[in-house]
């Protein structure tokens, strides 16, 4: 029997895969009890690790239902989705300083390069119109403080 394709729907007590998840019910490193993994296709790492009930005798986990596999898509499909936004809070910021000119909307995006880790510090008018871009560091911060010094600077690379 050939094994089955990575696009392919099982449904078994302990390994359940459809809409490009994987459960897997494995032993809870932990502790003595059981754990649930929900992996994505394709990926490597699971999205989401948890805790999962031990059937009737005591011993053998519960298998695995279309009821809680869709439970846990959904979970992990939120897991991830978070851990996204978050990401891209991290990686892209922007904040407005009113000015003597008006007001000025100021953005920061790294660019998460593992060779060549930036930023670009960018800003631009009450009407959307670019004002200025520099390169910065990595690890520059962006704040109201150091936008409205950047300002006062004239847009020079900060340092």
């Amino acid at each position: 029997m050939a094994a089955p394709e990575p696009g392919d729907a099982i449904q078994e007590a302990r390994l359940w895969r459809d809409n490009g998840w994987t459960a897997r019910v494995i032993k809870n490193p932990d502790d003595e009890g059981w754990a649930v993994e929900m992996v994505k296709q394709g990926e490597a790492e699971p999205a989401l690790v948890g805790p999962w009930t031990m059937g009737r005798d005591k011993k053998n986990p519960k298998p695995l239902d279309s009821a809680a596999f869709n439970t846990l898509v959904k979970t992990a499909a939120e897991v991830l989705r978070r851990h996204e936004q978050q990401l891209h809070a991290t990686l892209h910021k922007n904040l407005s300083v009113d000015t003597a000119a008006g007001r000025v909307r100021v953005t920061l995006d790294i660019v998460a390069d593992e060779d060549d880790a930036h930023g670009l510090l960018a800003a631009f008018d009450a009407g959307g119109e670019p004002l200025a871009q520099v390169r910065v560091g990595a690890g520059f911060k962006l704040t109201a403080a150091s936008a409205a010094a950047w300002i006062a600077d004239d847009f020079r690379r900060p340092g």
